[in-house]
């Protein structure tokens, strides 16, 4: 394995509309530099909003199952054993020698407070707990099995809005005097407690610090407005052209936006910040 002389670094990326193509979740174009960054050295960290179930085998897919990741857009974290703390952290009944972190508050309490709140204000939604799978397969476009993953949720609940703009402000306001977060992502808006991808980020890298003694120089990439935390909390950023429609103003000092959508846009972002350093 080739090892940069220089400062340690981390990827952190989303995964729809980024390193996944947004209609068709393939990732092949980034398959090169996925290698190029494992013999590197560079972990490679899942941003997402996918479920902790899902991630378990997408991660193997991918050959990322010796990095953490963060699912529910922060809600979960999960540390494989070389990013776990010797006597915080270990525990011989973790499925796949995994320890997961939970941040958010429960998915459980988090649909009991959607109900009441729809309830009080009048409002028009569906949430993906109220969902038959088949509904979750048309709005995802996710095969079926792939669809009864994406429900299994812990810190967080994705809805469809079915209401005006005017009442998608009152019940944010009225999420977030109920200590709840909403964000938005491609495809649905997100329910959580108050964290979100870059408050995951940040535990992350300190973890790091904590076991190895340095920070790492960090990359992240994402194309949704549920990415901007994280894009704002790495030291490069990659906003990549998105296909959502949605509006995304990042605020980082060291950004570069592509010109091409998904994995294709995601390989743009490596080329243009570390294509010249990262061996091939």
């Amino acid at each position: 394995m080739t090892q940069l002389s220089s400062r340690p670094r981390v990827v952190f990326t989303d995964l729809d509309g980024s390193l996944l193509d947004h209609d068709t979740y393939g990732w092949q174009p980034a398959s090169a530099w996925l290698s190029r960054l494992q013999h590197a050295g560079v972990p490679v960290i899942p941003v997402t909003s996918k479920t902790r179930a899902e991630l378990l085998s997408l991660r193997l897919d991918l050959g990322l199952s010796n990095s953490p990741f963060i699912a529910e857009n922060g809600a979960v974290i999960g540390l494989p054993p070389a990013w776990q703390h010797a006597r915080l952290d270990r525990n011989p009944d973790n499925v796949g020698g995994l320890c997961i972190k939970t941040p958010s508050l429960d998915v459980g309490f988090i649909r009991r407070r959607l109900e009441v709140l729809r309830e009080r204000l009048g409002l028009s939604f569906r949430s993906m707990g109220e969902m038959a799978l088949d509904e979750i397969m048309e709005h995802t476009g996710l095969p079926e099995p792939q669809a009864r993953l994406a429900r299994v949720r812990e810190g967080s609940e994705p809805l469809i809005w079915q209401d005006s703009e005017a009442a998608l402000k009152h019940f944010a306001q009225a999420l977030n005097d109920d200590g709840l977060h909403l964000t938005r992502g491609g495809r649905f808006l997100h329910v959580m407690g108050r964290v979100h991808k870059g408050d995951a980020l940040h535990w992350l890298v300190d973890r790091f610090v904590a076991l190895r003694g340095t920070r790492p120089h960090t990359l992240g990439l994402g194309d949704g407005p549920n990415d901007i935390p994280l894009l704002e909390a790495v030291d490069l950023a990659v906003l990549i052209r998105g296909r959502h429609g949605q509006p995304v103003e990042v605020k980082a000092e060291r950004l570069y936006r592509t010109r091409e959508h998904g994995p294709e846009g995601w390989v743009e972002g490596l080329d243009y910040w570390w294509g010249e350093e990262i061996p091939i």
